[in-house]
């Protein structure tokens, strides 16, 4: 093996050790110190303003059901996009609001997107969105590589499960790092809904 190609492997494992420490937890803490242009709100979903956003990065690739999505196609939208795992218990917490609250914004200009990760197949995560009712289209992504496109120092997704919210621009508004109650979803959504 190439020295090259040691340092590459090197990194990708210390990326996926990174991940594997921050899955399925209780979502971490982030400031907005330095010059991140994001601050923590108290009930911890960090927020960006207006002309301070990161654009989201490329963020497609083959769903669960075995199609292709590409999240750039919901610009003009307000995407919700939440990483998630069938194995993991906070995710499970979470699915029936998200399912909920998917429906009753579908008609006011958000499309929800999730981003399942290390799920070792699709069965597994097919039959998760079909128990909570998940209506909306989920890319697969085992390794986490979606994740890891996002730049450090944005509002990038760290935990299991993690929730983003993308303006209509396609830069992204909040984040948490956490299992999101309903009234929490709602709460991160609608002050980007309400940008014009």
């Amino acid at each position: 093996m190439s020295t090259r190609s040691r340092a590459v492997l090197l990194g990708a494992m210390a990326a996926a050790a990174a991940l594997t420490l921050s899955a399925c937890g209780n979502g971490g803490t982030s400031g907005g110190g330095g010059n991140t242009n994001f601050v923590t709100g108290k009930d911890g979903v960090d927020t960006a303003a207006k002309g301070h956003r990161a654009a989201a990065p490329d963020l497609s690739g083959r769903t669960i059901d075995g199609g292709t999505l590409d999240v750039a196609d919901y610009k003009g939208k307000v995407v919700v996009l939440n990483v998630w795992g069938s194995w993991c218990s906070p995710c499970r917490a979470e699915a029936p609001y998200f399912a909920a609250v998917s429906k009753r914004y579908a008609d006011q200009g958000v499309q929800f997107v999730g981003i399942n990760t290390r799920d070792t197949s699709t069965g597994s995560a097919v039959a998760f969105e079909k128990q909570n009712g998940i209506g909306y289209p989920s890319l697969y992504d085992p390794t986490g590589k979606l994740m890891l496109r996002f730049k450090k120092g944005t509002l990038n997704p760290q935990a299991i499960p993690s929730t983003l919210v993308l303006d209509r621009q396609g830069n992204v508004a909040a984040r948490s790092l956490a299992a999101l109650s309903e009234e929490n979803l709602v709460k991160m959504i609608k002050p980007v809904v309400a940008e014009k």
